[in-house]
This record gives C-alpha cells, structure tokens and sequence, in this order.
C-alpha cells in the first residue's frame, strides 16, 4: 500500500511520534471576483489537494516546500505567511504536512505530467468542496481568514544570528576581524540555501566579518544587494542601543523584503523593536530567554535565525516555528584576498591584497571589485569604487 493513502480518520493524536513529514504551499491570487486558490489534480490518487510533497534527506521544511511546489507546477516564487499544519494517518504512520501561502503574479503554471496533471483555480468555498483530503481545508481556512484581515500579502524580514566562529579566546586580533569557525562556515552554506524559500534581494548586515561571511553564500548565489550597517555591531549595540533599533525601524518604515545579520548581544534590542509592530499575542512569541539568545553550538543552523512576516500595509509581524539542523558540508577554506584586477591602460595588473579581511565598509572596494568567501571576486553589490558609508 502506498504511504500516502489515507486509512484512518484525519485528527492528530497528541505525543504520537512523527512518521513522515511534508511540506506544501496554497498559491492564491488576487481576481477579478476576489480571492482565489489553485487546487491540484493528482492522477494516480484521482483527487485534488495542494501542492506538497515529502521532505529529503538533509532538508528543512521551508526548502521542502519551496521545492515541491516547483517541481509539481512549475512555479518559482517566495513562501508567503505560514499556514497552520495539518495531521493525518496513512500506512507508515501520523503525517504531518506543513503549509504556507504562495502568491502568483501572473506566473505561467505547468503541471509535471507525472505526479500532477491539471491544475484548476477556484473560489475557497468551491475549493473546500472540491478538496479530497477534509484536513487540507484547515490551512485554507487560515488563509482565506488571513485575506480578510488584510494580512495575507506579505513582505518578509529575517533576522539572522550569524554562523559560528572561532571562540573569542582563541582569537587575539580585532574583534571585528574573528572568522567563522569550520562549523560555521558549513552553517553559512547552509543559511545560504535556506533563504532563497523566501529570496529577499536585499541583506542589511553588521559590517564585522563574521557577519559578512555568513551571508556571503546567499549574495553570492542570488545577487542579492548587501549593505553593511555600523550600528549592528556589537561594539555600537554596546555604546547605543538606539543606534540599533534605529537600523531595525528604518527597514520595516522602507517595506521592503530585507534579511538582517548581527550578533547575540544585539538580538534582544531587534526583536524588542520588531515587537513594536506586533500584536500583543505574536509578541509574546519571540524569544526572550534561553536557549535561543545564547552562544551557538557546533552543527545546525545559527540559532538566532527567525523569520518575521510584516503585512504590506505596515501592520503586525508574525512569527515562524524555528527551523531545523543543516546537513555537514565540506568546510569552504578562506583564502588570502588579491585584487588582480587591471589597473592601468598597459595591463598592470593590481598588486593590491592582504591576509585578513576588511572591518569597514569602504575597505571591501578593490579597484571596483569586492571579495567573498574562498578567495573570490565578484561586482560589489553593496559598494561603488571611491564610495564611502
């Protein structure tokens, strides 16, 4: 018997053991009658459902989602607000499947052939009849309730505690300059996968090198701009908290989807101003205490990481369950850093390099090149040549 056909009632029994664990997402839309839904039509079940599918080895669940929801129809888009899980029995055991809602802007959707072979959109109430699976109508119901509250077309802002690195102890030069530990360096790589779920283009971070190499792989890999802010440092949280908090609220006033890297100690102060524009309920929810506001540990993702859903209309924040363990990747080497770019109309090249990173901004401009992780050059996303913050 296949493990996704159902064989017992749909309520979850609570401390039963999770058997298989999924993640989905219910596109929606904007049309001309109001909210709509796209319902999926799975041939060799012959019923209709959303889009979701089992999570992979070495996976978290936002990544589960974001990449079944690819693969079934075709689309590529940011996860939305999260919607509540559902909880059912099929032949391996409890299931769980997770949920967020995904907005389409017009995007072409096709269905693989295989798994999916028509796809419809539809009223919610048409789309609760239609559904085979009765627990599926609980997060459309989240959904369709979110809609109208005015808190369902999102923007998203991450708060990111960076990677490990090297203890403090060990390390006898500038504070600033203290690297990522080998952990931290996979933990990066990590991170960097994980927020493309949600691919905010835009990466406001502390500018001390530990903060910069772990959001380094995301740029990288997304083009995403990243600018370097003095006040999420620890020394400048130290000396004025309201320089932080400042940082925080200029980028909920701008509306705009942002992920945040700073330190442990700054944590407490951005989440306390994210708290500002939240309801009193969803405040109560961030971490205040242990062991989300202490030291990292080996292996996993930072601890700090969360994610906050702000509504467009400026309104409250909600939060997000925190996100599981990372699989061990090959530790990424840092190299030296050499400019080698030509510097003259002969073809000299730049001589220009040094052994340890930049603390400040204006150091990462290299004759209009800046330099990532592992020894490599790319355009600054962040920084003009000459141009100073």
């Amino acid at each position: 018997m296949s493990s996704d056909v159902l064989i017992a009632d749909q309520t979850d029994h609570p401390g039963e053991p999770i058997a298989v664990t999924a993640a989905g997402a219910i596109p929606w839309r904007a049309g001309r009658d109001g909210l709509e839904v796209l319902l999926i039509h799975r041939p060799s079940y012959d019923d209709w459902s959303w889009p979701k599918g089992k999570i992979d080895a070495g996976e978290t669940v936002p990544e589960c989602a974001v990449r079944e929801v690819w693969e079934e129809i075709g689309l590529k888009a940011p996860l939305g607000i999260p919607l509540p899980p559902i909880h059912y029995h099929v032949a391996a055991g409890l299931k769980v499947v997770h949920y967020w809602a995904v907005k389409v802007n017009g995007d072409s959707l096709v269905p693989d052939g295989k798994e999916v072979d028509s796809v419809m959109w539809c009223a919610p109430e048409k789309a609760a009849r239609l559904l085979s699976n009765p627990s599926d109508v609980v997060p459309l119901r989240y959904l369709q309730d979110a809609h109208g509250r005015g808190e369902l077309d999102t923007w998203p802002l991450l708060v990111l505690r960076h990677a490990k690195a090297k203890p403090r102890a060990s390390w006898s030069k500038a504070e600033g300059e203290r690297p990522l530990a080998a952990t931290g360096s996979r933990q990066a790589q990590a991170v960097g996968r994980l927020l493309q779920a949600w691919k905010p283009m835009r990466v406001v971070s502390s500018p001390w090198l530990r903060c910069v190499a772990t959001v380094a792989p995301y740029a990288r890999a997304t083009g995403a701009k990243v600018k370097l802010a003095e006040g999420l440092t620890e020394h400048k949280h130290q000396r004025s908290p309201k320089k932080t908090a400042a940082v925080i609220e200029s980028l909920v006033d701008k509306q705009r989807p942002v992920v945040v890297c700073t330190h442990r100690p700054a944590l407490p102060t951005v989440l306390k101003q994210l708290a500002e524009h939240m309801p009193s309920h969803l405040a109560k929810l961030l971490p205040a205490q242990e062991p989300f506001l202490t030291p990292g540990e080996p292996g996993g993702l930072p601890r700090g990481l969360r994610r906050k859903e702000t509504r467009s209309s400026g309104g409250a924040v909600q939060t997000v369950r925190r996100l599981s363990q990372a699989p061990r990747l090959d530790p990424r080497v840092l190299s030296p850093l050499t400019c080698g770019t030509t510097r003259s109309s002969r073809g000299i090249p730049c001589t220009q390099s040094r052994s340890t990173w930049p603390t400040k901004p204006h150091q990462w401009s290299f004759c209009g090149r800046s330099c990532w992780p592992g020894g490599s050059w790319m355009p600054s996303p962040a920084v003009s040549p000459g141009q100073r913050w």
